[in-house]
């Protein structure tokens, strides 16, 4: 027995000393100014050699010329670009620890089909090794979203910089998430391919399956038009917002056909929908603006649809859903880069077709709109929250983008994180530092 409990003290050991150790930034109640960058407000407004106020936390003015007072930190942005926050719209961060090894550090999918109470932040680790690593990239906020089923609950926008999942919380439970079954059964590129023609209609069972969301939404809508229940239904209440369009409806599909579903749904329910994936979208570019259908472009570096596309076409999707009108976000969903690439998706959509100051606004002010938090962020405008990030490049550069400042609700948040001190701790070893 003792030799376990060795063993355990041991293990809990290695565990403590392999945290990191960064903490969250204390709130910094007082004025604090950005001055002389170049600053990217996020709605396609480049100001050069300009000031930034901020007080206690928000944004009280943008512009030239601004006096700092004698008690006033200043933050000198001299020959740097500044953004505001990056936005991670739709991610497993926090949910998921180590993709498909260690079960006990995922908790981002429930069992069952229709799971609509469930809430992805209760079980948001703030101690997840890659939230650090994201905002020292330039991402301050996340969609934290569930997985797994037909309904899979709801998301809730966080910053970053957080002791617990209540700190972290930044619009509670947002969106319900839902995935459509796909029309169309594709063979796989490379390796063994799949028939051609699956044993059963996968049109048939899709349509099934459609039928049985379109019956839950209508029971609900049913149940919350009563005054009075005998018996309270959790999965009803908990879609009560998308009724009230105080939630939006994320629609989880790549296919055109689930698209038409999507844009179906919204008429017949009222609900503000957007499609989350939406690979194909720009095949249908005007029909989602005649229906105000969002769109957020799950990733980008990827192989196309299908094998008669455009080998680059997803570079130049986001380019065609601008020009068509679409309100759109870019997203970064890449396993093996965990969500670091937000901002070089970005680099790459400004390399075919769109602006820079578009790219930018598709990871910042687009995202916000969809999310339903620009009114407190998005874009450095008065009376917004003082999310921003200084870089001495381009933030949609791999080679320039080197965020040296970040700033959530005006605190200066840490920078450093297990791949930063990781790189200190060996150019010691071998005294390189």
């Amino acid at each position: 027995m003792k030799k376990y409990i060795l063993l355990f003290s041991l293990f809990a050991a290695t565990i403590a000393r392999a945290q990191d150790d960064v903490y969250p930034a204390k709130d910094y109640k007082g004025k604090l100014f950005i001055t002389g960058g170049t600053i990217h407000v996020g709605n396609g407004q480049v100001l050069q050699q300009s000031d930034i106020e901020i007080d206690n936390g928000k944004i009280v003015r943008v512009g030239t010329g601004l006096m700092p007072s004698g008690d006033a930190k200043v933050v000198d942005a001299k020959g740097k670009q500044v953004y505001p926050g990056l936005i991670l719209p739709v991610s497993d961060l926090g949910l998921k620890e180590i993709a498909g090894s260690v079960r006990g550090s995922n908790d981002f999918e429930e069992l069952g089909d229709f799971n609509p109470s469930i809430r992805s932040i209760v079980a948001y680790n703030t101690d997840s090794k890659i939230i650090n690593t994201l905002k020292a990239n330039g991402i301050l906020l996340a969609g934290i979203t569930p997985e797994g089923g037909t309904i899979s609950g709801s998301s809730t926008v966080v910053q970053l910089d957080a002791w617990n999942w209540e700190d972290a919380a930044y619009k509670m439970d947002n969106a319900i998430h839902v995935h459509l079954p796909g029309f169309i059964v594709r063979p796989r590129r490379g390796g063994m391919r799949m028939a051609l023609q699956p044993a059963n209609d996968p049109v048939k069972e899709a349509l099934e399956k459609v039928e049985e969301i379109k019956v839950f939404f209508r029971e609900a809508k049913s149940y919350l038009a009563e005054t009075t229940h005998k018996e309270t239904n959790l999965k009803f209440e908990a879609v009560k917002g998308l009724f009230s369009r105080q939630q939006k409806l994320f629609v989880h599909g790549d296919q055109v056909k689930q698209m038409l579903v999507a844009i179906d749904i919204a008429k017949e329910f009222g609900f503000d929908v957007t499609i989350v994936g939406a690979s194909e979208s720009w095949l249908i570019a005007t029909l989602l603006k005649e229906n105000n259908i969002s769109v957020i472009l799950q990733e980008e570096h990827r192989l196309p649809t299908t094998e008669d596309d455009d080998v680059d076409q997803p570079y130049k999707t986001p380019a065609v859903l601008q020009k068509a009108g679409v309100l759109f976000a870019l997203n970064d969903s890449h396993e093996e880069t965990r969500y670091r690439n937000l901002m070089f998706n970005a680099g790459v959509a400004a390399a075919y077709g769109l602006t820079k100051e578009q790219a930018i606004q598709a990871i910042t002010l687009n995202s916000a709109r969809i999310l339903g938090i620009d009114n407190r962020t998005g874009s450095l405008e008065a009376g917004k929250d003082a999310n921003l990030v200084i870089s001495s490049g381009d933030i949609l550069d791999m080679r320039t983008s080197i965020i040296e400042h970040a700033f959530i609700q005006g605190r200066e948040v840490s920078l450093e994180n297990k791949q930063t001190q990781l790189y200190h701790r060996y150019m010691t070893k071998y005294g390189l530092q």
